[in-house]
Parts: C-alpha cells; structure tokens; sequence
C-alpha cells in the first residue's frame, strides 16, 4: 500500500492508474495535508473474503465434557503423563 499526497497524485495520476490497474499496486491511499482522504484500487479489485466460523456445524453429533474427558487416560498414556499433569 502506497501513500501519496495530493500534488503528486494531480502530476502523477496516469502513472498510479497503471500501477493499480497491472496489479503493482493493490491500492493506493492519497492524503490531503498528511490525512488519508481517498483510495484508488482496481475497479475488478474483489473485497477481502470474512472469515468464516463454524463451517463444520452440524458435521459431527455432539459431544457431553464427559465423553470429551474420557480419553484423557489414555492420551496421558500416550505421552507418558499422567491426567492430572494437565
């Protein structure tokens, strides 16, 4: 990301154009007295995906604290420790 100021995206637009348009630059802030005032980006420029959560909801039936901690013994086993450790 790029910031310019005013006078130089006036003198310099075509050149920031190019640069947004083959991709050199995602966007570029212009700032008006060293506040940013506008953003030039490609206009097939696509939005930032959201992350999304709990896409695997309703996959697996649910489980009680019980049947979770049920195995603690034997994966304390597993790396020689004993439930209590953790």
């Amino acid at each position: 990301m790029t910031t310019v100021n005013m006078l130089e995206a006036k003198t310099s637009l075509s050149k920031l154009v190019e640069a947004v348009e083959s991709g050199a630059e995602t966007e570029i802030i212009i700032a008006r007295n060293g506040k940013p005032a506008a953003k030039l980006v490609s206009i097939d420029a696509e939005p930032k995906k959201k992350v999304r959560l709990g896409l695997l909801k309703g996959k697996y039936p649910p489980m009680s604290l019980e049947e979770f901690n049920s195995t603690d013994e034997e994966i304390a086993a597993m790396f020689d420790a004993s439930p209590n450790d953790f």
